[in-house]
């Protein structure tokens, strides 16, 4: 493993406000760089009460702003919502003020419910045109001849890395035929995360912008001083995950290891699977644990999620996430 990273979804506490989870990403992303994470992403949900980021560009801005050499960017931005011009505008403006240390990670799907994919007016026509968008973002972002009809300004000339997100064999081979870096969301999807790396390791090209396959895998984390306070920690994310399951969804539960128990056994099931690919305990399980994880799927880089109700807690969790991932 080559570097840790960190994705955020600026969740939403209980008896917090969305003003408070915005402030709460910014300083959770300044005490992550000073941790030495290599990268920090926030991700484009839309119409959900518990997750703050669904202004993305706007997110990584204020996040870029107020750190100074880690990498910022979009982990990720669901293209079928925008138009891929817009989209290289707008992370061509932030690469270039931020000394191109933006990413750009793509998302497949819409990042929501049928009825706000609507309302974004975006993906209203019939088939997949992902791949087509995919490329003319790039293109965007190259060295576009001076008599081009159409240009991104700012954007063209960036060459803003552009990175495919996925949850299946779909992202791996579209990013494998492309020759991008890829990202599997491994922290809540993590059922082909094995075959899909496979798929993608076997099928790279070499690309004008990557002469070999890069790839990052997704990890829950929920760290602390001891197992049992990591354990109690981590109830708020089980409890959050369950709401998911039964169509429940609000801002992120207080922690409750009573809460947890009283779940039903095929949702608690169901949670689990969900979140199998974690870490969860003091600093020599957490170590254990993610040892664990790189020596069976070998990525080139590990980024780590999850979400705890208490912010300093959060931000702990991380610190001795970045510890044990250093001693690695």
């Amino acid at each position: 493993m080559k570097r840790y990273s960190l994705l955020d979804l600026a969740p939403v506490a209980e008896g917090h406000g969305v003003d408070e989870a915005l402030a709460n990403c910014v300083s959770l992303a300044v005490a992550a760089e000073q941790a030495g994470y290599h990268r920090y992403w926030v991700a484009e949900h839309h119409n959900m009460i518990g997750i703050a980021s669904s202004a993305t560009a706007v997110l990584i801005g204020q996040i870029a702003a107020a750190t100074k050499e880690m990498r910022v960017g979009a982990g990720g931005i669901m293209l079928p919502n925008h138009a891929p011009l817009m989209v290289a505008e707008q992370f061509g403006t932030l690469s270039l003020m931020h000394k191109g240390r933006i990413d750009l990670g793509l998302g497949r799907a819409p990042g929501t419910d049928m009825s706000t994919a609507r309302a974004l007016r975006r993906n209203m026509q019939q088939g997949d045109t992902f791949p087509h968008d995919v490329q003319e973002l790039i293109a965007y972002l190259g060295d576009v001849p001076e008599g081009a009809p159409v240009r991104a300004i700012p954007g063209m000339g960036t060459h803003v890395p552009v990175w495919i997100l996925g949850s299946s064999l779909y992202g791996a081979q579209l990013a494998a035929h492309f020759g991008l870096p890829y990202a599997f969301a491994s922290h809540f999807a993590p059922d082909m995360l094995e075959e899909a790396l496979h798929v993608y390791r076997t099928a790279f090209q070499p690309s004008d912008s990557l002469a070999e396959p890069y790839a990052v895998m997704a990890a829950s984390v929920c760290a602390a001083e001891s197992d049992e306070e990591a354990a109690y920690l981590r109830t708020s994310q089980l409890q959050a995950f369950a709401n998911i399951v039964t169509n429940n969804r609000g801002k992120l539960p207080k922690p409750s290891l009573e809460a947890v128990a009283k779940m039903p056994y095929p949702v608690r099931a169901q949670v689990d699977r969900m979140l199998s690919c974690a870490a969860v305990g003091g600093p020599e399980t957490l170590a254990t644990q993610i040892s664990a994880l790189i020596a069976r799927y070998q990525p080139d880089e590990l980024m780590v999620t999850g979400m705890i109700h208490d912010q300093t807690a959060r931000i702990r969790s991380f610190e001795i996430a970045a510890e044990v991932m250093r001693g690695l």
